[in-house]
């Protein structure tokens, strides 16, 4: 797989465009878990390497706990995210998969146990920003960088 374009370099309005959006999500006052948790679930839904690997990396970095990292693609079977982490996840795949969700009632009446409205405006913006990015780095081929396998001892 070769990168198609650079979007940065090819419309730097649209590039400017879409990070004003990501400088909203990190100052919308939302914590840093939560934007990891946003972001690191809809880049897997979306299947986005570039954007997968960027969030594992930036959530360990932030304190995640493997565990909490690596359950991410299965949070329903699993019992490490707290209750208003699920309302938070549950929403995610809702507004990603939405042609399929339509975004239901239940889902959003479980983030409203949790979450002020601005909260959930804040985290819908998220969803939809990370979503935009998602679409860019797969449709433009984003290149994650590959790590050097560690050494065995």
């Amino acid at each position: 797989m070769h990168p198609r374009l650079d979007l940065q370099k090819a419309s730097p309005a649209a590039f400017k465009a879409v990070y004003a959006l990501e400088l909203f999500v990190q100052n919308s006052g939302l914590s840093r878990a939560e934007i990891h948790l946003i972001k690191l679930r809809a880049s897997i839904i979306n299947g986005c390497a570039y954007c997968v690997d960027m969030h594992v990396k930036e959530s360990r970095h932030d304190g995640l706990s493997e565990q909490w990292i690596n359950l991410m693609s299965v949070w329903r079977e699993s019992t490490v995210y707290t209750p208003r982490e699920r309302a938070l996840l549950g929403w995610v795949d809702a507004v990603t998969n939405i042609a399929g969700t339509g975004a239901p009632d239940a889902e959003f009446q479980a983030l409203r146990e949790h979450f002020s409205e601005t909260e959930i405006s804040n985290i819908t913006v998220a969803i939809g920003t990370i979503n935009v990015w998602n679409r860019l780095a797969i449709g433009f081929r984003f290149q994650h960088p590959v790590d050097q396998p560690a050494v065995a001892a």
